[in-house]
């Protein structure tokens, strides 16, 4: 029901406490709550972070800033700057360090946490501050829905309040999944937990086969750990398989270690301070194919087995209805709800893709249908880009070479592929690993794929593309391919040489050709 104070009515004189209250301060919802101030509403923004079982907790800004994109991008582009220490030697750097007389670099894991920590804290306080300059009422309060316009907060002492708004826009986002099997939430961490870990990780053990095991399990193998992926079946599911494989097996010949076909079955702290293996963590996993089971020890055990929606809101309470198979909320294609003045963006609503870039402009362009004079400002979930920040970076547009085969017919698409090696990597056959040593540069390292549709001028409907700097290729790429390109338009297209996205450009081996895509000289 409206508030009855009319001092705390919103702008538009409705009786509810606020125009709009938004549920949750990640990407999308401050995204939203900021617009919607924009436009002259009475806004609220609740955000908690409810600790994780390892006890981390942060401040505002959801996953991507504390505990997802930021620190990950910032970990990864310390592993990228170890793996460069011997392309850097062979154009004349000589001095890297003097540990023990090594010229190479050594790692220490309590700097790199501070770092990107102190980048996190700075970018938290800093959202908090704008959000009072375009005065959105920010609350640190965990919300439940008591109705379709009536929210119960609970603040970190446990106290409760109610508040009603007109218009509620629920972006909760979601949390890591642990097992279900004995052990897992008391000794296991998730990436909820890997970006702030105190000390360093030591021998590690990656459990899943997401993007965030494999990007996970990158940096920690370049920092020198004893690294571990165990993954249940494919690498990358949704993405284009072969390149999955293709980064899976890279990884592999540089140091990762993989455990195909197995899945942990229970996992113990080893207390017997007799025992050699004092105070790791065992785990025991079984074979998928052949059901023996296995024990290994590790310092470290990361889950990362999928994401569960933070839908546990009562929203049954709103009329709000749930996929039951996925537990994320239903919505029309205008982000409502099955409640009709209730609305979900971002990695809780079903079908969506979870990403930031994503939950933001669905924010944005939810407040500008409502108050902008915009109703049909509707977001295209559609060739949206995005990159895995694997050792070999992975960027793509469009759809997987499965997908295209699924949707249009293998007969009716024509695949174009190339590998290289990149031109910075040619004055170096070595780069230094700091856990094994030297390790050769491959060649042929790099992969460029374009699958085009024959019946539609060869329009390309999937961009995959394997290397340095995959996001800042694919970007400018992601536009043409929205704006319907046809494989003409790359080949004139004139190329920047010499760069590695100049490769998309000059496309001549079919797949269907059956002739060798690989390079020789420049």
């Amino acid at each position: 029901m409206p508030s009855n104070n009319s001092e705390n009515a919103g702008s538009s004189g409705s009786g509810y406490d606020f125009d709009v209250i938004v549920v949750g301060g990640g990407s999308g919802g401050l995204a939203c709550a900021k617009r919607c101030a924009k436009h002259g509403k009475k806004v609220t923004l609740l955000d908690y972070v409810k600790p994780s079982p390892y006890g981390t907790k942060w401040g505002l800004g959801g996953t991507c800033v504390n505990v997802g994109c930021i620190p990950k991008k910032l970990m990864h582009y310390g592993a990228i700057l170890g793996e460069s220490a011997g392309d850097a030697r062979s154009l004349g750097w000589t001095k890297f360090g003097k540990e023990e007389g090594k010229d190479h670099p050594t790692h220490d894991w309590e700097t790199l946490v501070m770092s990107v920590q102190n980048y996190v804290r700075s970018i938290n306080f800093g959202y908090r501050t704008e959000l009072r300059e375009q005065s959105v009422e920010y609350k640190n309060e965990f919300g439940v829905f008591v109705d379709d316009h009536t929210i119960e907060c609970t603040n970190k002492r446990g106290e409760k309040s109610t508040i009603t708004g007109e218009h509620i826009v629920f972006a909760p986002g979601g949390r890591p999944r642990y097992l279900g099997v004995p052990g897992d939430e008391e000794l296991c961490i998730t990436s909820d937990d890997i970006f702030s870990l105190q000390k360093s990780p030591g021998k590690t053990l990656v459990v899943g086969a997401s993007y965030i095991a494999l990007e996970c399990a990158g940096f920690l193998t370049a920092f020198g750990y004893d690294t571990y992926v165990m993954a249940r079946s494919i690498f990358l599911r949704g993405f284009d398989q072969e390149v999955a494989e293709h980064i899976g097996s890279y990884m592999e010949r540089h140091g990762t270690k993989m455990i195909r076909r197995c899945v942990p079955v229970k996992f113990e702290k080893v207390e017997d301070e007799s025992d050699p293996n004092h105070g790791m963590i065992a785990c025991t996993y079984k074979n998928l194919d052949f059901e023996f089971e296995t024990t290994e020890y590790f310092d470290t055990v990361l889950l990362a087995v999928g994401r569960t929606a933070c839908t546990d809101v009562n929203l049954e309470a709103a009329g709000v209805e749930l996929n039951p198979k996925t537990g994320k909320v239903l919505v029309d294609e205008y982000d409502k709800t099955s409640a009709g003045n209730i609305y979900a963006i971002g990695d809780a609503v079903d079908t969506r893709q979870e990403l930031t870039p994503v939950a933001i402009k669905s924010g944005e362009r939810l407040a500008d249908r409502l108050f902008g004079g915009r109703p049909d400002y509707k977001m295209d979930y559609l060739e949206v880009p995005t990159t895995v920040f694997t050792p070999l970076e992975y960027g793509c547009v469009g759809m997987s070479e499965e997908l295209a085969k699924e949707t249009y017919g293998e007969d009716k698409l024509e695949v174009y592929h190339s590998f290289l090696r990149p031109l910075e990597w040619k004055t170096n056959q070595e780069f230094y690993d700091l856990k094994k040593g030297i390790e050769h540069r491959e060649d042929n390292t790099c992969f460029f794929k374009l699958i085009t549709l024959k019946e539609e001028n060869e329009r390309v409907v999937g961009l995959h593309y394997v290397g340095p700097n995959a996001g800042e290729v694919v970007q400018g790429f992601a536009v043409a391919v929205k704006l319907g390109a046809t494989k003409a338009d790359f080949d004139d297209t004139v190329g920047i040489h010499p760069t590695v996205a100049e490769e998309f450009t000059m496309l001549k081996v079919t797949k269907s050709s059956g002739k060798d895509p690989t390079k020789r000289g420049c």
